[in-house]
C-alpha cells in the first residue's frame, strides 16, 4: 500500500464515527493488489471530446440550482455515516438508524475505507481541476470548503456508489431503487457545480472495481455474511421505522438532470 493511500484511509478514519469502525482503519486488499491510477483513464484534458462534453454538462445543469433537485443535491454534500444512511432509506424501504445496524455500518465503513483511499490518490496523481476552477459558476458549495481537492475522480461519488452496491447485495429484491439513489448520488455533485461528469463517472469505476476486488476476500465475506444477517432481521421486524417523503423523492432522482 502506497505512503499516499495509508495516509487517505487515515485520514477518512477520522471521519467515521467510532462505532463503526472501532479503530480499524485498514481497508480488506492486501497491499499493493489496486492500483486505481492505472484503472482508471487519464482526466480529460483541454480539447478532447470528454473535455468538452464535461463543459457543455457543467453549463447546461445550473439551472438546477435552486430547484427541488438542487436542494437534494445540496444535502447530499454529506458524507458522514447517519447522512449517507438516511440518503439510502428509502432505496432500502426501511429507516437505517447506523446504532441498529452496527455490522452493516462496519462492512461499508471498511470497504469505503480502500475505494475512498484510492479516489484521494487518484486525485493527487491526475490532479484536475474543478469545474469552477476552469470558469466561475454558481456552485451549491462555496470554492473554500473545497480547497486543495481536485476534481477527478469524484470521492462523494465513490462514496456513494460503494453504499449502493453492498446495500444492492444485502437486499438484492431492492436492487433497482438502491442503485439509482447511487447513481443520482453522484449526479448531485454535478447539479452542484463541484464534479465533472467525467469525475462521476470515474468514481464509480473506483467503487466498482474496489468492491470487485473485495468480494473474493474471505474478511468481506464474513463481514458481508454478518451484515445481511443483521439488515434482513432488521427488514422482517414491523417495529422499525419506515422511511417519510419517499415519493417526492423518487421523483426528484427519476430526472434526467444531463
Amino acid at each position: 500500500m502506497t505512503r499516499t493511500i495509508r495516509a487517505a484511509i487515515g485520514s477518512l478514519a477520522l471521519s467515521i464515527p467510532a462505532l463503526v469502525l472501532a479503530q480499524q482503519t485498514t481497508g480488506y486488499l492486501p497491499d499493493g493488489s489496486l492500483d486505481m491510477t492505472q484503472i482508471l483513464p487519464p482526466a480529460p484534458v483541454k480539447g478532447e471530446a470528454r473535455y468538452l462534453n464535461d463543459r457543455r454538462i457543467f453549463k447546461d445543469t445550473r439551472h438546477w440550482l435552486g430547484t427541488p433537485r438542487g436542494d437534494l443535491a445540496m444535502r447530499d454534500v454529506a458524507l458522514g455515516i447517519p447522512a449517507m444512511a438516511d440518503a439510502f432509506s428509502c432505496a432500502l424501504g426501511i429507516k437505517l438508524d447506523p446504532k441498529k445496524a452496527p455490522m452493516t455500518m462496519k462492512l461499508i465503513a471498511r470497504a469505503g475505507a480502500t475505494a475512498n483511499a484510492q479516489s484521494k490518490a487518484s486525485k493527487e496523481f491526475f490532479k484536475r481541476l474543478r469545474p469552477y476552477q476552469i470558469k466561475m459558476r454558481k456552485t451549491c458549495q462555496a470554492p473554500s470548503e473545497l480547497k486543495g481537492s481536485y476534481d477527478y475522480p469524484s470521492g462523494h461519488t465513490t462514496w456513494g456508489w460503494t453504499w449502493a452496491l453492498i446495500l444492492a447485495n444485502l437486499a438484492p429484491d431492492r436492487a433497482t431503487p438502491i442503485l439509482t439513489r447511487g447513481r443520482a448520488y453522484g449526479e448531485s455533485r454535478v447539479v452542484c457545480g463541484v464534479h465533472n461528469y467525467s469525475a462521476i463517472e470515474a468514481g464509480r469505476v473506483t467503487a466498482s472495481a474496489t468492491y470487485a476486488a473485495e468480494l473474493g476476500q474471505p474478511a468481506f465475506q464474513a463481514d458481508l455474511a454478518a451484515a445481511r444477517a443483521e439488515l434482513s432481521a432488521l427488514r422482517a421486524d414491523p417495529t422499525t421505522p419506515k422511511p417519510e417523503k419517499c415519493d417526492a423523492e423518487a421523483a426528484l432522482i427519476a430526472l434526467h438532470i444531463l
